[in-house]
Parts: C-alpha cells; structure tokens; sequence
C-alpha cells in the first residue's frame, strides 16, 4: 500500500502556487451592502429551492469567514492539514487519474470514492469557483472544502439522497462551523419524507452527530496521499463507525 507519507501517482499533479494566481482573476469584491443583500437573496432563495447549488455556494462564501478562520487553524494544527495549505492540491478530472482510481483494490479509500462517483453519477468537476472569500487562503479552504464534499459522502458511505446529504451536513456543520452546513442540516431535515424522517431521527441523527463530535477534521484528510489505504483502516484511524456495513477489506480487482 502507498505510504501516506508519499504523494500517489493518481494525483496527477498540484496546483500550489496557481490557485492564488486563477483567483485573484476570479474574485468578486464585494461592499459591506452588497454582501448583506447578495447573504438575505441566496438564503432565501435557497430556502425556496434547496436544489439552487449556486445560492447554496453563494450563502456559504457570504456567511462563512469564522468557519473558515475555524478550519483554517484546524489545519495548520496538523502536519497533513498544513501539507494541504502548502500544496493546496485540487481534486477535477484533470488532476485525478480517475481511471487509476478504478482498478486499485476494492474497500480502498479511492475505489470507494470512484465507485461513489460512478453509482451517483456525479463529477468532481461540478463544484463552482470560489468567488466571494476575501481572504485568498480562507477562500482555499471554502474550495477545499467543496472539492472533498464528495469524498466525505463516499467515505462516510452516505448516498446523495437528501436522507444522506442532511446526515453529512450534520457531521459538516459540527466540525467545519460553517453557517451553510448548519442551516442545510436544519432546513433538509423538513423534506424528509415520512419514512426518512423516521429513520433520520432514530438512527441518522444520533450517528451523524456522534460522528462530527467524535471523528477527527475529516476536510484536514489528505485524501490524495491515502487513495490506496483500504477504508476500514481509514476508518479507526478516523475514529468513525459507520452506519451502515462496512466495505470488504481490499482485494485486488481484475
């Protein structure tokens, strides 16, 4: 298995120094008004239309600066969160080998998030730009965070159901404090339908909230240096019990 130490042969390249650079082009400056109105539209938007990704995104760069100031120092509190700051790797198709991620072992950590990616039929070139963080290395750490949303899903085996998207805001907002997580925990929980609602408050809840109290900083994971470590050790080194079965410990696929 990779060293964790080591960065893996997936990880096609980084892209340190660009992310400063790409978003210095992209930031939108924004006065104190502007950002209040531009905060009270995208929540109430979201909140009619909890599908409006790009409100979602919008409500979490205008409201987050604490979170963000949160996770950054949870970051550099670690030699692996402080690799991440340093490197600010990216997770897309064009740094990913994803087909790589294919053929390693069954139950390794980027077998499960390609197979994720596959049985959802999502794409992690579908995250917007960070455009509204005034602060360039906060403004890493909102992307970094919307780059590994999936990956916290596939690891936490949390489908894309609305069932599972709450579950993993529950265990988002707990650990990131950021206002978006929380509210989207809170709000999604009120779409649930009857039957998910029972098995969120008997069995989701309680997980998700044990799990985002007892885990550690899943965004401080440097998941490119573990995409061959196999998902049930990633799980007792995270101290994290899943809710549902665990995967079968890795074997080597055809």
């Amino acid at each position: 298995m990779l060293r964790l130490n080591q960065r893996s042969s997936i990880q096609r390249f980084f892209s340190d120094a660009s992310f400063a650079r790409d978003y210095a082009n992209d930031r939108v400056h924004l006065s104190r008004v502007q950002r209040a109105i531009l905060t009270v539209g995208a929540a109430a938007i979201s909140f009619a239309n909890p599908f409006r990704g790009d409100m979602i995104a919008c409500l979490g760069e205008t409201t987050g600066s604490e979170g963000l100031a949160h996770c950054h120092r949870r970051l550099l509190s670690t030699a692996e969160g402080r690799r991440i700051l340093e490197r600010k790797p990216r997770i897309s198709s064009s740094t990913i080998d994803l087909s790589a991620l294919k053929r390693l072992p069954v139950g390794t950590v980027g077998r499960t998030y390609r197979e994720f990616l596959d049985a959802n039929n999502v794409s992690p070139d579908s995250r917007p730009l960070v455009r509204f963080v005034e602060d360039t290395e906060l403004a890493y750490v909102m992307q970094r965070y919307r780059e590994t949303h999936d990956i916290f899903h596939a690891v936490l085996m949390m489908p894309t159901t609305m069932l599972g998207e709450v579950s993993v805001k529950w265990i988002e907002a707990l650990q990131l404090r950021l206002p978006m997580c929380l509210s989207g925990a809170i709000f999604g929980a009120y779409r649930l339908r009857p039957r998910q609602r029972k098995l969120y408050l008997e069995y989701h809840l309680p997980w998700a909230i044990r799990t985002g109290i007892d885990a550690k900083f899943l965004l401080g994971v440097y998941f490119e240096e573990r995409w061959e470590q196999s998902l049930k050790d990633f799980h007792r080194e995270m101290n994290i019990v899943p809710l549902v079965e665990d995967q079968p410990t890795p074997e080597r696929s055809d």
